[in-house]
């Protein structure tokens, strides 16, 4: 590992992923250092998790399961795909994945901002709790199930059983659905969706590429807050 005031590179091929994650851990009162990068990733999982400071990383390569999980305040950038669980149980900043995302990214997430340029796999978004989610490309199916808050805003089309059993979270397909989940419907995309879409996107640095009055807008029926033998063939 070299180090200077302001930047660290940090050599997985010749240190133990073990001494990254906890060298990122103390980062925040050991150091001035902000800037990080991390070379030869080849597919490792738990790739800078649980960061709790206002750094930025870039990640060389493609990562396994679970990187940049239960990240706070830190700007993570994978050059390459993500593993399952990428973005795991966010709370705040910004984690880029360049490439393509497998299953559950930003699974239970509470805060901050996961794009990805890519497509994502199945049960994108699965619990959000605040999340905001952009995807480039397309995602799988199953995603946002059970999502509570947040915005999932995609660009391509969306899988089967989009929103199985949504809460309250915001879900934006600019592409064709296959098919809604329980308690899922398509809602009127009014003015105050179209400023919300335009804010997030111009937050993620995509403001202007696409006209946001070409999503649909999908959200919950609320059929299934509480139980009711009329909808017990939905549960």
């Amino acid at each position: 590992m070299t180090s200077l005031a302001t930047d660290i590179t940090f050599d997985l091929a010749g240190a133990p992923l073990r001494e990254l994650n906890a060298a990122l851990h103390k980062t925040a009162g050991e150091t001035n250092a902000r800037r990080w990068q991390v070379l030869n990733p080849n597919g490792r999982h738990a790739v800078a998790v649980g960061i709790n400071a206002p750094l930025e990383i870039d990640v060389a390569g493609h990562v396994g399961y679970y990187c940049a999980g239960m990240n706070q305040q830190a700007r993570v950038t994978i050059h390459g795909n993500a593993g399952v669980g990428v973005a795991e149980n966010m709370m705040s900043g910004f984690v880029h994945v360049k490439g393509d995302a497998s299953q559950a990214a930003g699974a239970t997430a509470h805060g901050g901002m996961l794009l990805i340029d890519g497509n994502a796999s199945a049960r994108c978004g699965i619990s959000m709790k605040g999340i905001d989610i952009i995807v480039k490309g397309s995602i799988g199916h199953m995603s946002a199930f059970m999502g509570q808050a947040g915005n999932l805003i995609v660009f391509g089309d969306a899988g089967d059983a989009l929103g199985d059993s949504l809460y309250e979270a915001k879900l934006f397909v600019r592409g064709s659905v296959k098919s809604l989940g329980a308690d899922c419907i398509e809602k009127e995309l009014r003015d105050e969706h179209k400023a919300l879409l335009a804010e997030k996107l111009a937050a993620a640095g995509l403001g202007g590429t696409v006209d946001v009055s070409e999503f649909k807008r999908y959200g919950s029926a609320r059929r299934l807050y509480h139980f009711h033998i009329d909808n017990v063939d939905a549960y």
